[in-house]
């Protein structure tokens, strides 16, 4: 009686773990989830909708709720010069540019360079855009980031917005 009791709780306790941990590993069947630039639910996310931007690469390039760029991805190798084509929101621009920059690991500027609007760029809708930056490859270190800011005139803090895309200097 006493064995076979022992053998019950120990059972029970088996499929409870094994409940547990199913459901543990199974963590992403009740969040958000990122499909084409936009947080979509999935099952019942007891959090609420994520407020960031949800980024996607895609087999040409980096996308999200912003920026759509043609030929870089996160992580990308690039060497001078380098041209980016994409598209971006037209409030980014101001008199149809907004300003790039590409800086070193420490932060440092290695370039700056306009980038410029190849459609009209008075909407809010995506705008085509190209940029030909040319840089002198950093003494140390090979990583980097390409910052999209958005052309702010105002100078209004609540204005300001950017997008860091890490790359690697060949």
């Amino acid at each position: 009686m006493k064995k076979s009791l022992i053998i019950s709780i120990l059972i029970i306790v088996i499929i409870f773990g094994a409940v547990l941990s199913l459901r543990l590993l199974n963590g992403g069947e009740d969040n958000w989830i990122c499909v084409n630039s936009q947080w979509v639910k999935h099952g019942n996310p007891t959090a609420s909708k994520p407020t960031t931007g949800c980024e996607q690469e895609n087999i040409n390039g980096f996308s999200n709720d912003k920026i759509k760029l043609d030929n870089l991805k996160s992580n990308d190798k690039i060497s001078s010069p380098f041209t980016i084509t994409g598209e971006i929101k037209g409030a980014w621009f101001f008199e149809g540019s907004f300003p790039v920059f590409l800086v070193d690991w420490d932060g440092k500027i290695i370039a700056q360079v306009l980038a410029t609007a190849k459609n009209d760029w008075m909407t809010e809708n995506f705008v085509p855009f190209e940029a030909i930056i040319t840089f002198e490859k950093p003494s140390y270190g090979e990583n980097g980031f390409l910052i999209f800011k958005k052309d702010n005139p105002s100078g209004l803090p609540q204005n300001d917005d950017a997008v860091e895309i890490p790359v690697i200097f060949k």
